[in-house]
């Protein structure tokens, strides 16, 4: 490929990173609460609760997650087309039919997709974190007074924090990479167009031009967590 031709390439990959991000962003700020949730439902007394929270980590952990997008994606008209064909109506197959309908219904499959994969993934982070704080802290913060809630939030918590701190930044470094796995249902993003141009001008460098791409993202993102791992550094 001519200099001027990798210039074109790299013009068309940008104009479709913001569907990478996008699809980065939004699964971070969903995952994490989520997973935080995840987390709780798995501790919970009630064993029902905590088998089926146990079934759900184990099958988004155990199945790949490209298999995840495309179930996640078909999973609606196939529902609405069963449900039609039982001459069903109503309810929740008009909840469905709208949001099958719906212009960005390709974006919502893969976000509920990798919002539901990285959730368990960092459930387990954070069940880790909890899990490692000695239980004498719980209770020398009951002994001062404290309810649950104030020693969750002002004791636990940011040790929590500062202990899953490298894991969080390792998936999140994965997530970046991962969201390449969004063109498996045709959504445009740069791993996408990379191929396409691979095609057109039957050349492997648009995917080194994607692949460039993913490096700085993920060197942003390492940069973005050593920062936040430094201002934690006085929970030694």
């Amino acid at each position: 490929m001519t200099f001027e031709e990798v210039k074109k390439v790299t013009g068309i990959l940008l104009e479709f990173l913001p569907n990478t991000l996008k699809l980065f962003a939004w699964t971070i700020v969903l995952s994490i609460p989520v997973g935080v949730l995840v987390t709780m439902l798995k501790k919970c007394r009630f064993k029902p609760i905590s088998w089926l929270t146990n079934l759900y980590i184990l099958v988004m952990r155990g199945t790949p997650l490209m298999l995840q997008i495309i179930a996640i994606y078909y999973a609606v008209p196939l529902i609405i087309a069963s449900a039609a064909k039982q001459g069903k109506t109503g309810g929740i197959y008009d909840v469905l039919t709208n949001i099958k309908n719906n212009e960005n219904y390709m974006f919502i499959a893969l976000v509920t997709a990798f919002v539901l994969n990285y959730a368990a993934y960092f459930a387990e982070i954070f069940r880790g974190g909890i899990e490692a704080i000695p239980k004498g802290q719980y209770e020398a913060a009951s002994m001062l007074g404290m309810t649950k809630m104030q020693t969750f939030f002002r004791i636990i918590l940011p040790q929590v924090t500062k202990r899953v701190i490298p894991a969080t930044s390792n998936e999140v470094i994965v997530l970046v990479k991962d969201t390449s796995l969004a063109n498996v249902i045709a959504f445009a993003e740069i791993t996408m167009k990379a191929k396409q141009q691979m095609n057109l001008y039957s050349s492997i460098t648009p995917l080194f031009i994607a692949g460039a791409f993913y490096f700085v993202l993920n060197a942003i993102v390492t940069v973005v967590f050593a920062v936040i791992e430094k201002k934690f550094d006085y929970y030694k």
